[in-house]
């Protein structure tokens, strides 16, 4: 056997794993069941895809016993089917088309799967081998029992796991590696952990309501249970998928490239990344699912299914470990030296918690206003700028509008602040072809949308008062009414300039412009919570959370021309576009914004300084990192332009609607990069200028001036 590529690392393994009685039972069905569906010394196109001594190795029962070990024998049975049953799909799609490149046949292969998995009524169709056989099977044996938002998440999640095997398939064929935001994105798809969460909630018997099931905190339980799996799966699995089946799609192959790291080192840090996730998994469970539960009212009998749902995904976390150590499907010598016995799981979990204590204590060890002196960013964005021609017309206009609004009271902003930002250049970036009034709406758009991201850290953030951010929330909401109720009257500049702004907003983008809105102020809260607790947040919910606090959906349906139909906007290159775009505007602008966050305004959500605290290293060699995962990005989105874009292309119309789309896209990220790079926000001169507030507040000095200026920014009655 060939040496070992790297050492094992020691994991974080915080909960003990426990061993379900029937797995003897599970053993045995489970291989007569491979064996009825001619899993088993059966060639499939000439090729035997799994031996019987294959199936006994792997041992995919001791993983569901591990997994799973509060399940019944018949569950056990049901959800050990599952997993030979999509252990069999990843194989049998290895050898006929990985294997191959045939990428034709692969799509023709995974269309016709979705015959076998209706979300409504009954199969109809023949299955023609033993993957579609297994599955239907299953379907029939599974869903009938679940509740209808259970069968659309797992009818979603089962078509992910499959369709995405396209996605390695291409890349093999390629030869080309993702960056690391891709691979963790789309590993969650193709990985299967989120299909496995669903068979989680069913083993268990306890759905997660479908009130919450959508909601930030239980989307962040179930991507941190899949990164962490999947994580975990790529440093176990490394030597077989790189060095045996030239496989790309791994978490230690694409830190060992990105980074410029060894392959000892690639599989520290993604080690570094599986503790990570960890964390952010109890942080989550811990504080924000019991406020969940008070927000949306969650009943006794719910919030006790939810909990055992959490349970079920902590014991797999510690089964599928335990599995990994023992299966001969994985690089595993010598791991489990001293993992028996007894007493042997409490040990490891004080030991794994002691070795990682110093990356847990790191993440709440920031200190605030300290200097941050990087160099200049470095931002090069490869589409040609093209600025609207009303520019100077709209600058004018803008500081009259703000005027109005009342922004320009010298507590948050005066005048030269406002001038000093220049938003109506973004806006004439990202929109060179407005008119001279959509360009007004756009910059006074971003002024709104800028102001308030100063406004709350203000208000909110000095005061640590989420409350008082929560009800602020609520009262913005009602400045955007979708079923012609009036508007209430503004208490405050952020609401006048929201009730002004509204009507006029096209009717046909308001939709999509209040949920924006929405999130974005909804992520505000996510800041204010971890600035209450010091809390840099963890990389992988850092990079998700900030395309919400920089307000890209937003931003970018100001500068839509053209909607994409709900059915194309859902697709994966459209989705690609879009994320790409958004990372690519949101790293350029933590890039600008370092100095002014870090050392002038005391923040924590900027990614080279969560970078800085993840690889524990100095903020110059955090900045090269984030610079080069941005111009990472930059590639992504034109590869997906040019490669998977195309598939699209049903007509003529669906051709030039996607093609505007990804030129609004390009307009988009210049003009937002170009305003970065010209706007005096962010220099030495306007960092160290400070508004002197209006006489209508008396202008006070000294102590009590910041609790005054506040107070005079808060709605009436707050």
């Amino acid at each position: 056997m060939p040496e070992q590529p790297f050492v094992l690392p020691e994991f974080y393994l915080p909960y003990p794993a426990r061993l379900n009685p029937h797995l003897d039972r599970a053993r045995a069905h489970s291989k007569a069941w491979a064996r009825d569906l001619d899993m088993i010394d059966v060639p499939q196109h000439g090729t035997v895809i799994w031996t019987e001594h294959d199936l006994d190795s792997h041992d995919y029962a001791l993983l569901c016993a591990y997994t799973h070990p509060d399940a019944g024998a018949e569950e056990l049975d049901l959800i050990t089917d599952w997993y030979v049953w999509v252990f069999y799909f990843d194989d049998h799609f290895l050898e006929l088309y990985k294997r191959t490149g045939d990428i034709e046949s692969a799509r023709t292969y995974l269309d016709r799967l979705e015959l076998f998995m209706p979300a409504e009524g009954d199969i109809t169709a023949a299955p023609e081998n033993p993957v579609e056989r297994g599955l239907a099977d299953l379907w029939q044996r599974t869903v009938p029992h679940r509740s209808a938002g259970w069968r659309r998440r797992f009818a979603a999640s089962t078509k992910a796991l499959l369709d995405e095997s396209l996605w390695e398939l291409a890349n093999i064929n390629e030869g080309r590696l993702a960056n690391p935001i891709e691979y963790v994105e789309m590993r969650r798809k193709v990985g299967g952990a989120p299909w496995s969460a669903n068979l989680v909630e069913h083993s268990v018997h306890a759905e997660v309501p479908d009130a919450i099931a959508a909601s930030r905190p239980m989307e962040v339980l179930r991507d941190c249970f899949a990164d962490s799996v999947h994580l975990r799966n790529d440093l176990f699995s490394y030597q077989r998928e790189v060095q045996d089946e030239g496989e790309l799609s791994n978490g230690v192959l694409v830190f060992e490239k990105f980074l410029g790291l060894s392959t000892q080192q690639a599989a520290d840090a993604v080690n570094d990344l599986i503790t990570s996730r960890l964390h952010q998994f109890e942080h989550t469970a811990l504080t924000e699912v019991p406020a969940l539960f008070d927000e949306h009212c969650v009943g006794a009998a719910e919030r006790a299914a939810t909990f055992a749902y959490v349970k079920g995904l902590q014991d797999w976390q510690a089964g599928g470990h335990e599995w990994h150590l023992r299966s001969s499907r994985y690089m595993n010598e010598g791991a489990l030296a001293g993992h028996d016995g007894f007493g042997t799981s409490a040990a490891r979990i004080f030991s794994s918690v002691l070795a990682t204590a110093p990356q847990r204590l790191r993440a709440y060890g920031s200190t605030p206003f300290r200097a941050a002196d990087v160099p200049r960013p470095s931002v090069e964005v490869p589409f040609p700028l093209r600025l609207s021609p009303h520019l100077s017309a709209a600058r004018a206009r803008n500081v009259d509008w703000a005027r109005q609004q009342g922004f320009l009271d010298g507590v948050v902003w005066d005048e030269r602040k406002l001038r000093a930002a220049d938003l109506p250049l973004c806006a004439a970036g990202i929109l060179p072809d407005a008119t001279a009034d959509t360009l007004d709406v756009t910059s006074d758009w971003l002024t709104w949308r800028t102001y308030a991201d100063d406004y709350y850290p203000l208000v909110f953030g000095a005061t640590r008062d989420l409350a008082g951010a929560k009800a602020a929330n609520r009262r913005l909401s009602a400045f955007m009414p979708m079923d012609g109720l009036p508007m209430p009257a503004p208490a405050s500049a952020l609401e006048a300039g929201l009730a002004d702004l509204w009507p006029r907003t096209t009717a046909e983008s308001r939709p999509a412009v209040r949920r924006a809105v929405e999130t974005m102020t909804s992520s505000w809260l996510w800041e204010l919570a971890n600035q209450a607790q010091n809390r840099i947040p963890d990389p992988i919910d850092y990079v998700g959370m900030r395309r919400r606090t920089f307000g890209a959906d937003l931003t970018m349906s100001l500068s839509r021309g053209h909607a994409i139909p709900p059915a194309l906007q859902r697709t994966r290159p459209v989705q690609t576009l879009e994320n790409a775009a958004a990372d690519v505007v949101c790293l350029a602008n933590d890039l600008y914004s370092y100095r002014k966050e870090i050392q002038y305004e005391g923040e924590l959500h900027n990614a080279v300084l969560v970078v800085r605290n993840f690889l524990d290293c100095t903020a110059e060699r955090a900045s090269e990192v984030v610079t080069d995962l941005l111009h990472a990005r930059l590639a992504e989105f034109d590869h997906a332009a040019a490669t998977e874009l195309p598939a699209l292309y049903r007509d003529d119309a669906t051709e030039e609607l996607l093609l505007g789309f990804v030129q609004e896209l390009r307009d988009w990220m210049a003009g937002t990069v170009h305003w970065h790079e010209n706007s005096a926000r962010y220099t030495e001169p306007d960092l160290n200028y400070h508004p002197t507030p209006a006489p209508a507040f008396g202008g006070p000095t000294g102590i009590g001036t910041s609790s005054l200026r506040i107070s005079a920014l808060l709605p009436a009655g707050h």
